[in-house]
């Protein structure tokens, strides 16, 4: 039984073309292929209401159709003049109908002059975010998460920093039409550390030392982002004096940084008579020079 393209789109054969126009924009809505990812019966339910819209939304073609002068797919009958050229249904012809009124601009974005390509068209990006430790982030590491519903080891270059976006290529969605799927853009955001910063590849970190270890000196245990060293702290320090761990940065392709130790002297928060004493009796050496 030849089709009957009215009943394809759902109305009745006297139905004006604004009410055609309508119920094909729903039935597309409801049956993009974009819109319904690997459902085949979609696909097909969309290339028939589009091949039925592409002939009774023309004036010219729907005058034939009634006529019997063209079928169902657009060919000559054989019945009065016929088409001439045809009307054959290869993808669909939109017949100057803006899509975009139906979907907006983006997805229709692989669309040519409204006509619709069944060519393979690359699966949508898809964007992510991602907390990262700090160490994570400054040293590199990996982290296993879940995404698209299966899980995905995700690497951390060393030197990651926040708001940088990793691209994980064909974790996106689905191709179209055996098209390459999309890429995963994952967005990194990481998290303070307690003591350490990042200046460039450098690593600051800000050491409270005693008095007593910014007068005589010492030897202090430092944290460094690869493990804990031994650092000498050279006597009469000053707050705001600094120590350079040459190498104890972080290491990229492009070099490797240093970790740069800022000195702060912390004054006793218990009251020490004795300390008193020794700081009244020590003549006032010229500290200011303004």
């Amino acid at each position: 039984m030849a089709k009957n393209l009215y009943d394809i789109l759902g109305v009745s054969k006297t139905a004006s073309a604004t009410e055609i126009k309508s119920q094909y924009r729903k039935l597309a809505r409801k049956y993009h292929p974009d819109l319904n990812k690997d459902n085949k019966e979609a696909a097909e339910k969309f290339k028939e209401i589009s091949a039925a819209y592409d002939i009774l939304g023309d004036k010219d073609k729907r005058s034939k159709y009634d006529n019997n002068e063209i079928d169902g797919d657009g060919k000559p009958t054989g019945f009065g003049m016929g088409m001439g050229n045809g009307a054959g249904f290869n993808g669909f012809n939109s017949g100057g109908f803006d899509f975009s009124s139906i979907f907006g601009e983006d997805i229709f974005s692989q669309f040519n002059g409204g006509n619709f390509s069944n060519r393979p068209r690359k699966g949508q990006d898809v964007s992510y975010s991602l907390d990262v430790d700090f160490l994570d982030a400054v040293v590199g590491g990996e982290k296993s998460v879940i995404m698209g519903g299966k899980q995905i080891n995700i690497k951390i270059p060393a030197g990651t920093e926040s708001g940088q976006i990793l691209r994980l290529k064909g974790q996106g969605g689905v191709g179209f039409n055996n098209g390459a799927n999309g890429d995963a853009l994952v967005t990194i955001k990481v998290k303070k550390h307690p003591y350490f910063r990042v200046d460039g590849k450098n690593i600051m970190l800000d050491l409270p030392i005693s008095m007593k270890e910014a007068v005589l000196g010492g030897k202090v245990v430092v944290p460094t982002i690869t493990g804990k060293v031994n650092v000498n702290i050279p006597p009469y320090s000053s707050s705001g004096e600094k120590l350079r761990l040459k190498g104890k940065g972080i290491k990229t392709k492009n070099g490797v940084g240093d970790e740069i130790i800022n000195l702060v002297i912390m004054s006793p928060k218990v009251k020490n008579t004795e300390l008193e004493c020794v700081l009244k009796n020590t003549s006032e050496e010229q500290i200011r020079t303004f």
